[in-house]
């Protein structure tokens, strides 16, 4: 099958770890250093942690921190959660606190001195870093949309929640390191679960694994870049199903010519009651099947692209125990942002907030930290992060509205009708300083490239068109940049890969246009093709169904 060789020496540590404990505990709580074993560090993902150092500062004595990640199924956060992680980003990370592309919060630059407090802080508020990372079943996607008139909308919730429980992982390691001593946090996780991983077992799963729940009209968590995607079918206003998409994943190595993005592939149509015993079976195939020989071969996408849907979908049968009919005709049709005021269904309004890249801070006019405590101050209402990573407020009575606006002007927060859609629909990963796996800029440099392409388009009268643009600082791909109208992957320092013709909605990928473009040449590349989408589109043409129609000769 998909393994042709001995286990990779991660796949040895997992099994060796005593169920994601090895020395995490002694290495912790040792504050003569700064930092873990390569060993510990790995492990610590799964308990949603990452090693890091600041790459501004590399010199003779590396600057090392950690990242922090909550896991924040569907996106729900209450105002106390979201309150109490402004305080401990202050208290304990760098003074900023970041969204996430899945939906989840992420800290930066903890100390390992600090990092025990930090993961039990974010326990204390009924949030968990366990599975926000590693080679599980990360944080379930779920649209954020708080519409309170329709049942479908609470159902795709219910569901992310439900998912999220159900594939946890069951080790007490992560109660035992960062819980068991601390008698207020001693119910926040399970105690009793037997020393037992049903669904994982020993050594979890070969790679990552990300699952999401969409609308057709609206695909705002990228269904197609997921492992596993639930794509609802609804009638009669309420979701009968779900047609069940697998395979999909946005990260590749350039240099490795067997790897590659992909779009997941409809596989099933599967009843509401069947959504977590088929789930768990498609896990089990890729748990089992799956390469644990070659990490950048393991993810879902390569199982499927080596054996073929239909081998996998027979699979998914065996273990699941029953034939699962093939998908209904629905699929993905359009996409929204949830940015700006809306009807909420129940008399109340929800406002969408725009938050570029996702960075929550304090600087200059900008004041956004100091907005949001004014505001879930004052009003206590719910929220929810999306994947574009901006905010929605809940449960707003619309006589509040002309106040929450006021609040937003005095900290410099541009509402939805001050931005371009280009700009709402764009998002980065942190890349610089503290990614490891970065090879150039991405979020810092992401407002300068925009502004530079708004520029362009105000040239050729495109401002009022939706162009999505998403930015990484690497191949690997965080923030699904082999989707959108334009992509941009960083390849070396200060140049990016430019791939053209993939769309907003993520129902296609993108081609590569032109590799190693400097950042300052990518305006000028792309300002002439604006000007031929202006005169040569067909009506209604979006920019990235343009250069699809065209492709990359008749673009250049």
């Amino acid at each position: 099958m998909a393994d042709k060789g001995n286990p990779s020496k991660i796949e040895e540590l997992k099994r060796s770890s005593n169920f994601l404990r090895g020395t995490i505990a002694q290495e912790v709580a040792d504050t003569s250093v700064p930092t873990v074993s390569e060993d510990s560090a790995n492990l610590l993902k799964t308990h949603g942690t990452y090693q890091q150092d600041d790459r501004d500062h590399r010199g003779d004595v590396k600057a090392f921190s950690f990242m922090v990640r909550s896991r924040v199924p569907g996106g729900k956060v209450t105002a106390a959660q979201f309150l109490a992680e402004l305080d401990i980003c202050d208290q304990f990370a760098n003074g900023t606190l970041r969204i996430t592309d899945r939906q989840g919060f992420q800290l930066h630059g903890v100390l390992k001195t600090s990092l025990k407090e930090t993961i039990r802080g974010i326990n204390a508020i009924k949030l968990s870093t366990l599975a926000a990372c590693g080679d599980v079943c990360r944080n379930v996607m779920a649209c954020p949309a708080p519409i309170k008139n329709s049942p479908v909308f609470a159902q795709m919730q219910k569901l992310a929640d439900d998912l999220a429980h159900h594939f946890r992982p069951r080790s007490n390691a992560y109660y035992e390191i960062w819980l068991k001593d601390d008698e207020e946090n001693s119910e926040l996780v399970h105690s009793e679960v037997p020393e037992h991983e049903p669904i994982y077992g020993a050594t979890y799963l070969p790679r990552k694994f990300k699952i999401g729940i969409a609308l057709p009209e609206d695909n705002c968590i990228d269904i197609y870049t997921q492992d596993m995607g639930y794509l609802a079918v609804v009638e009669g206003g309420k979701i009968v199903g779900y047609n069940l998409l697998v395979g999909g994943g946005m990260g590749m190595t350039p240099a490795k010519k067997t790897t590659f993005p992909a779009l997941a592939k409809q596989m099933a149509f599967i009843t509401p009651d069947q959504v977590l015993t088929v789930g768990e079976a498609v896990v089990k195939v890729q748990r089992d099947f799956g390469n644990r020989t070659d990490r950048k071969q393991a993810r879902l996408k390569y199982l499927i692209h080596e054996q073929g849907l239909p081998w996998f979908k027979a699979k998914v049968e065996e273990y699941y125990g029953a034939p699962l009919p093939g998908p209904r005709n629905v699929d993905v049709s359009d996409v929204d942002d949830h940015i700006g005021w809306h009807e909420q269904g129940d008399g109340n309004l929800f406002l969408g907030i725009n938050i570029e890249n996702g960075r929550l801070k304090d600087e200059g006019p900008l004041q956004l930290k100091k907005m949001f405590r004014v505001l879930l101050g004052k009003y206590g209402m719910e929220t929810r992060l999306t994947a574009l990573q901006g905010v929605i407020l809940c449960d707003i009575d619309p006589k509040d509205r002309a106040d929450i606006d006021r609040i937003l002007t005095e900290h410099g927060c541009k509402r939805a009708e001050e931005l371009t859609l280009a700009r709402r629909y764009s998002i980065s990963c942190p890349a610089y300083p503290t990614c490891g796996l970065a090879v150039t800029e991405s979020e810092r440099v992401m407002p300068d490239i925009m502004d530079a392409l708004e520029a362009e388009m105000a040239k050729h009268g495109l401002l009022s068109e939706r162009i999505s643009v998403h930015m990484t600082g690497c191949p690997n791909g965080c923030a699904r940049p082999y989707t959108p109208d334009i992509g941009l992957v960083g390849k070396a320092r200060g140049k990016y890969t430019l791939y053209l013709g993939g769309n907003a909605q993520g129902t296609r990928l993108a081609f590569l246009y032109e590799d190693m473009v400097p950042q300052e040449e990518l305006p000028v590349k792309l300002s002439p093709i604006f000007a031929k989408f202006k005169t040569g589109r067909h009506t209604g043409e979006s920019f990235g169904d343009f250069c699809h129609r065209v492709g990359k000769e008749g673009l250049v």
